[in-house]
């Protein structure tokens, strides 16, 4: 997932041709004519199964065990990264308040840092899965080059950027006194596993690309467990306190990013010297998911700026609601990364048709597991809020936005998978300007809105709800126009 998108002039919209009328986009899909939308690719070809048979999504398919064989362990490897977090949170917490408040502003830095560079797996999962499905193999490897140059290029640029800005950064965000030490002290020492980190993002896209999801499952686990062993030994071992802490995580960053260089470099190639040419697909990609992760990270920023002045009962009910939405999104995000590589490695293949029915397989999985998580939450209404807290004002405010965080599921859901769909088709323009467009014009004034008239945390989470219909209809309406589906790679 991924977030303060501005407002786009409305004749970037009116002048797209993906966002022509219904009529006009059923016309342009049933015939062979040549699309441009994409780099990759020459014509559509004609679909003859229509849309509305979605009756057999509901019974089993031969899509599922594929689905199920590259989800599950995309799932545990997502569930895995958190760790990293929750295992310096664990040992931290128990050094005293000044090392966990500064763990909590330093590791927020590190951690959005990583997130926004997300790209890099996505960008080469996108290119790899394609040349892979075309069977180019020797481009696929080189490709996997170029992604380690890519990863490894802005690594250094990022260390030495947080390297040299962490103390003016750290003062800006409020860090002082003994917290602000420690948190600088925690930062600058952290901050040397990310190019590693950002090595192990792109060497991820290859291994997705190419269908093995195990491989990237195994070495994240390994540096989980590295990481555990390090930062207990470093931090009561040897007593070095929140920076034995930090040089754990940075030397487990840096295991799994040697582990994940060799793979990058391990399939053949004529040359694994640093091209632009080679690198422009992929960085094209990641250019448009940064900027769309960007505009949904941002959502969430402003709703969370705009429920601090609403009160804190308000701020605290949303982060339960938040933290809880990114717990289980890491579910619907497997689906979405499965849906990356069938789509690009059928369309690399040359079958848009096989693509077509894998992915709406996997929009009624994600909107069904959704919908599960819905009915769950809808249930422990009463429960759930008072899982995280005791205080009643916010129990109070958990409960007001508790139905519209239960549909916010299947219907995020829906997105989700489409995102992964578009994704793995290289669509990333149309899903850079969509999400530029649902958050510019749909969310942003709702939730500014809310704050003018008073309508608290209802009227926010309103506005997110909004912002995922949004996205849901012209996500929609791109994935039943069929434009994403363009053939093989040129």
């Amino acid at each position: 997932m991924n977030w303060p998108g501005g407002s786009l002039p409305i004749s970037v919209f009116t002048s797209c041709p993906s966002l022509r009328s219904a009529s006009a986009c059923s016309s342009a899909c049933s015939t062979t004519a040549p699309q441009n939308d994409h780099e990759y690719g020459t014509t559509i070809p004609t679909f003859t199964r229509p849309l509305s048979s979605r009756a057999s999504v509901l019974r089993r398919s031969p899509q599922d065990r594929e689905i199920l064989r590259l989800a599950l362990p995309a799932l545990g490897a997502l569930a895995a990264e958190p760790l990293y977090v929750l295992v310096d949170t664990a040992i931290v917490g128990h050094l005293g308040r000044p090392q966990i408040a500064a763990l909590g502003l330093a590791g927020t830095v590190l951690s959005t840092a990583f997130s926004i560079f997300n790209f890099l797996t996505y960008g080469t999962t996108a290119v790899v899965a394609r040349a892979s499905g075309a069977g180019q193999q020797e481009r696929a490897a080189r490709l996997a080059a170029q992604a380690l140059w890519v990863s490894l290029a802005i690594g250094i640029a990022l260390l030495v950027l947080c390297e040299a800005l962490a103390a003016p950064l750290l003062r800006g965000l409020g860090a002082h006194g003994r917290s602000g030490h420690y948190a600088l002290v925690y930062f600058r020492i952290a901050a040397i596993g990310l190019p590693a980190a950002l090595v192990a993002l792109a060497g991820q896209g290859y291994l997705r690309g190419v269908a093995n999801l195990r491989r990237p499952l195994e070495i994240v686990l390994a540096a989980n467990v590295a990481n555990v062993v390090l930062e207990v030994l470093f931090v009561y071992g040897f007593h070095w306190g929140i920076a034995g802490s930090a040089a754990g995580t940075a030397i487990a960053q840096a295991g799994m990013g040697i582990a994940f260089a060799i793979e990058l470099l391990r399939p053949r190639a004529h040359s694994r010297q640093p091209r632009l040419a080679e690198m422009r697909p992929m960085l094209r990609v990641g250019r448009q998911i940064f900027v769309r992760t960007t505009a949904l990270m941002g959502s969430f920023l402003i709703a969370a700026s705009v429920l601090a002045r609403v009160g804190d009962a308000a701020l605290g009910a949303h982060q339960i609601a938040f933290q809880l939405f990114i717990f289980l999104a890491l579910v619907l995000d497997a689906i979405a990364i499965a849906g990356q590589v069938i789509v690009g490695r059928s369309l690399g293949a040359g079958d848009a048709h096989g693509a077509y029915e894998a992915a709406a397989r996997m929009i009624a999985w994600s909107v069904a597991i959704g919908a599960a998580f819905a009915v769950v939450l809808l249930a422990l209404t009463d429960w759930t809020p008072r899982a995280f807290t005791d205080d009643p004002e916010v129990i109070h405010d958990a409960k007001l936005i508790w139905p519209l965080f239960a549909l916010m599921q299947p219907l995020g859901g829906a997105v989700f998978a489409l995102d992964g769909i578009l994704i793995g088709a290289s669509d990333t323009s149309y899903l850079m300007w969509s999400m530029l467009a649902a958050t510019g014009l749909v969310f942003v004034p709702i939730a500014f809105l809310s704050l003018a008239f008073g309508w608290g945390i209802v009227g926010v989470w309103i506005g997110l709800d909004a912002l995922i219909v949004a996205r849901l209809a012209t996500l929609g309406a791109r994935f039943a126009s069929r434009r994403w589906a363009v053939t093989g790679w040129t």
